[in-house]
């Protein structure tokens, strides 16, 4: 966005997700592992992987952005993918991804900059979960992780 004047300019991308045999297995999974889920402000939460999915340009990355929290946060297991037929690179981008508690955060980051398929989702899920308006903040109350989320996009990026 950008302003001239008095007038606000802004662009829009048109982003279109990938639909091959995989990516809607990923959906199908993404979709009933989270159902039930909602975000910190009460919006269904299998709208966050399906928006970083739609910003990626391959299949694998979109199995990925689809299914990045769904070992994390439901009952799904690597052995349960593995068995729905992803691949050893999605299946090793996810393990990445999967932050374990006792983990440091920045050490997990570190982790994943070396894999370019965890890193390009990392990313999205980074800068989507700074996204203040999608958190409905004010400037006044941003969330904790704020700072080590953009700390986290500065070394990936980098």
């Amino acid at each position: 966005m950008s302003f001239s004047g008095d007038r606000i300019n802004v662009t829009c991308e048109v982003v279109f997700m990938i639909y091959t045999h995989l990516t809607k297995k990923a959906m199908k999974i993404c979709f009933n592992a989270h159902v039930n889920q909602v975000d910190k402000t009460g919006v269904p939460y299998v709208f966050h992987p399906f928006h970083l999915a739609e910003q990626m340009d391959d299949e694998e990355s979109v199995c990925v952005a689809l299914l990045h929290d769904v070992v994390e946060d439901t009952d799904w297991t690597f052995n349960d993918l593995i068995k729905e037929g992803f691949t050893e690179n999605i299946i090793n981008a996810l393990r990445l991804l999967t932050h374990l508690d006792d983990t440091p955060y920045m050490e997990y980051v570190e982790k994943i900059k070396a894999n370019p398929l965890a890193k390009k989702v990392k990313l999205a899920d980074l800068k989507h979960n700074s996204d203040l308006s999608r958190l409905d903040l004010t400037i006044d109350k941003l969330p904790p992780k704020l700072a080590l989320y953009k700390e986290a996009i500065q070394y990936l990026e980098n």
